[in-house]
C-alpha cells in the first residue's frame, strides 16, 4: 500500500508500537523528515518518554523498535544518539510511491476526512481610500491560506470586511454636500475628498457636529445620505476589484461583507450580552470586561460594545460578525488575517463570544497575525512624500521590473512578454511576502525578490520553465513509465517529491505558507543537482531515460501545483 503523508503514516505506526510498551499518549508530531545523510525520517519520542517512564531513552527506543511494523515502507529502524529512531525508506517502496504520482493531479495529497466549514476574513480595505502597501500582506496571506484550505477539502468562505460605516463616512458625505464637486468621482478623487474632510473635521467644530449628525442619518436610512454612501461604496469596490485582478486574488464583490452589513445586528448583540449578564455600564458606555485582560495598572480592560452617545464601535461589529457566521452561516471555524498589533483585540472578542455562547466547543476562532512590510531603510514603506505606497502603483512597478528581467527575449511575442512579465512581477511580490514567517516583518527589495538565484519565485519559475523545455525536446509520452532509482541523486529527488503532502500539511496546520515555499525551493535545488549528475535526454540503459523524464515531469508538476496553491502562476516559457 502507498501512503500520502509518509511522516504521518510512520507516526501512526510508532504510536501503535508505543501502545504495546506504555499506556502513555504522545503529543505533537512524532516523526519528521531528516536532512541527515542516510536518514530519511527521525523520531525523538523516546527522549520525552524516558523521563516519564523512568527508563533510559535508548531503552525506550529499543522497546518501540521491536514492536514497530514498517517493513513494507522502510528498513528496520536504527537507534542513534541519546534515543532517536532513524528511518530509511526502502528504495523499492520509494520507486513505487513516485511512479504512482504519475497521473495523480493531487500528487499524493489526500483530501481531509473531516472537512470543516471555514469563514476567513482577509484584505479588508477601507471605502473611499485607495488600497496601499499596508493591504498587501492580509490580501496575499489570506488568499494563500484560503487556497490551501480548499485544496485540503474544506468549505472555505472568504469575507472581505470593508470599512464602510461610521464617523468617517458621516464627515465624507457632509463634505461632498458642502462642496458639491462634479462627478463622477474616481477612487483618487475620493481619496482627496477624504483627506479634506478629515482636515475640516479636526479643525471645524461645526463641521464635526454636522458630520456626527450625518452618521445618525446614515444609520437611520436617510435616502439622500444612503444614495451618496452607495456611490462611495460602488466606486471603491470597482477599485478594489481592479487591484485584486492585477494581483490574481480570488476575491469578488460577492465576498464583500462591510461593516454596514452587520449594522442591523448590533442592537441584538447588546441585548444578548446583557441578557446573559456580561455587560456593565462604564462612564455611560456599555462594556464587557472579559476575564484575564488587564492594563498595565492591573485594572480590567473593557471591550466597548456601545459608546455613551449610543453609537457602536468596531468591537461591536466584530462581535456581530462572530455571531452572524456561527449562528446564521453555521461555520465551524473563523479565521482573521489581520496585523499582529490586533492580537489582544481579537483575543478579547473571542473570549466574550465564548462567554456569550456564540463560540462553542465545536468552533475554532483564530487571529492569523503578521508583521509589517518595511522599506530597504528598515522603516515603514513610504513614498518620498512620506505617504503610504499605493498598491496599484507598486504592482505596476513590479510588472515593469519583471519586463526588464526578460528584456532582450526576441523569441517572445509582445502578448507573451506581457503575460510573462505579469507572472514574474506579481509572483515575485507574492512569494517575497509568503516565503518568510508571516509573523515577522520583511524588507521589500526589488533586487532580492526578482533574483534568479536563491529562494525566490523567479528561481522556481525559471526552474520549471527549464524542465518544461527538456520535456518538450523529448516529446515523449510518459504514461505507464516506471521510476527506477539507481543513482543517489535520483533517490534524493524521488524522496523530495514524496514529501509534497507533508509540506502542504505543514503549511495548512499552522497557517504558515512559508513552509510550502521552503519545500518548493529545496525541491528545485534537489532537481538541479539531479540534472547536473544524471543525464536525462542522453541517458543510457533500459528505461533510464524514461524514468528520468518522468522524475523531471513530476518535479515540474510539483512546482506548478505548489506555486498555484500560493496564487503564483508558472509560465511554460521564460
Amino acid at each position: 500500500m502507498l501512503f500520502g503523508d509518509v511522516s504521518e503514516e510512520l507516526t501512526r505506526r510508532v504510536v501503535e508500537a508505543l501502545h504495546h510498551v506504555s499506556d502513555m499518549e504522545p503529543s505533537g508530531a512524532l516523526v519528521r523528515a531528516s536532512s541527515r545523510s542516510g536518514v530519511d525520517y527521525q523520531c525523538d519520542l523516546a527522549m520525552s518518554l524516558g523521563k516519564r517512564l523512568g527508563k533510559p531513552p535508548r531503552e525506550v527506543a529499543a522497546d518501540i523498535a521491536t514492536r514497530l511494523d514498517v517493513a513494507d515502507i522502510a528498513e528496520p529502524p536504527k537507534i542513534a544518539g541519546p534515543g532517536f529512531l532513524n528511518f530509511t525508506l526502502r528504495t523499492s517502496w520509494l520507486e513505487d510511491r513516485t511512479t504512482a504520482l504519475n497521473g495523480d493531479p493531487r500528487l499524493g495529497t489526500a483530501v481531509t476526512a473531516r472537512p470543516r466549514r471555514i469563514a476567513i476574513d482577509y484584505s479588508s480595505p477601507n471605502v473611499a481610500k485607495e488600497m496601499h502597501v499596508g493591504h498587501l500582506r492580509p490580501t496575499i496571506i489570506g488568499d494563500a491560506i484560503a487556497r490551501l484550505l480548499r485544496f485540503a477539502g474544506h468549505d472555505v468562505i472568504p469575507h472581505n470586511h470593508l470599512g464602510d460605516w461610521g464617523t468617517p463616512f458621516g464627515m465624507l458625505i457632509e463634505h461632498l454636500l458642502d462642496e458639491r464637486p462634479s462627478g463622477p468621482y474616481t477612487i483618487g478623487d475620493l481619496n482627496g475628498f477624504y483627506r479634506a474632510a478629515r482636515s475640516k473635521f479636526e479643525t471645524d467644530d461645526d463641521f464635526a457636529t454636522r458630520s456626527r449628525e450625518r452618521v445618525v442619518l446614515l444609520q437611520g436610512g436617510d435616502d439622500d445620505t444612503l444614495s451618496l454612501w452607495r456611490h462611495l461604496v460602488d466606486e471603491s469596490t470597482r477599485h478594489f476589484t481592479q487591484v485584486y485582478e492585477l494581483l490574481g486574488i480570488d476575491l469578488s464583490s460577492e465576498d464583500v461583507y462591510g461593516e454596514s452589513f452587520y449594522n442591523p445586528f448590533l442592537g441584538a448583540v447588546v441585548d444578548d450580552l446583557t441578557a446573559v449578564g456580561l455587560t456593565e455600564l462604564s462612564d455611560g458606555a456599555v462594556c464587557v470586561f472579559p476575564d484575564g485582560f488587564r492594563n498595565r495598572e492591573g485594572e480590567p480592560l473593557p471591550l466597548i460594545v456601545r459608546k455613551r452617545d449610543g453609537g457602536y464601535g468596531y468591537a461591536a461589529t466584530d462581535l456581530a460578525t462572530v455571531r452572524y457566521w456561527t449562528e446564521q452561516r453555521r461555520v465551524n471555524d473563523l479565521l482573521y488575517v489581520v496585523g499582529a498589533p490586533q492580537a489582544q483585540h481579537f483575543a478579547m472578542v473571542f473570549a466574550v463570544c465564548r462567554a456569550a455562547g456564540w463560540l462553542g466547543e465545536e468552533h475554532r476562532a483564530e487571529h492569523i497575525g503578521f508583521g509589517s512590510v518595511l522599506g530597504e531603510d528598515g522603516r515603514a514603506m513610504k513614498t518620498r512624500a512620506g505617504e503610504s505606497v499605493r498598491l496599484s502603483d507598486l504592482l505596476t512597478e513590479a510588472v515593469s521590473h519583471a519586463a526588464a528581467v526578460i528584456d532582450g527575449r526576441g523569441d517572445l511575442s509582445p502578448e507573451v512578454r506581457e503575460e510573462v512579465a505579469g507572472a514574474i512581477g506579481i509572483g515575485a511580490v507574492k512569494y517575497a511576502d509568503l516565503s518568510g514567517d508571516r509573523e515577522r516583518d520583511y524588507v521589500f527589495s526589488w533586487e532580492r525578490m526578482l533574483s534568479k538565484n536563491g529562494n525566490t519565485s523567479v528561481y522556481l519559475q525559471y526552474a520549471n520553465a527549464r524542465i518544461r523545455s527538456v520535456l518538450a525536446k523529448a516529446d515523449q509520452e510518459l504514461t505507464g513509465v516506471r521510476i527506477t532509482l539507481g543513482h543517489p541523486a535520483e533517490r534524493a529527488l524521488a524522496l523530495a517529491l514524496a514529501r509534497f503532502p507533508e509540506a502542504v500539511g505543514s503549511a495548512i496546520a499552522g497557517h504558515l505558507p512559508h513552509k510550502l515555499c521552503t519545500y518548493l525551493y529545496e525541491t528545485a535545488v534537489v532537481f538541479s543537482r539531479f540534472y547536473e549528475q544524471c543525464p536525462v535526454l542522453d541517458a543510457e540503459g533500459p528505461g533510464v531515460r524514461d524514468s528520468r523524464l518522468l522524475l523531471a515531469d513530476l518535479t515540474s508538476k510539483t512546482l506548478t501545483l505548489g506555486l498555484s496553491l500560493l496564487g503564483i502562476s508558472t509560465p511554460a516559457r521564460l
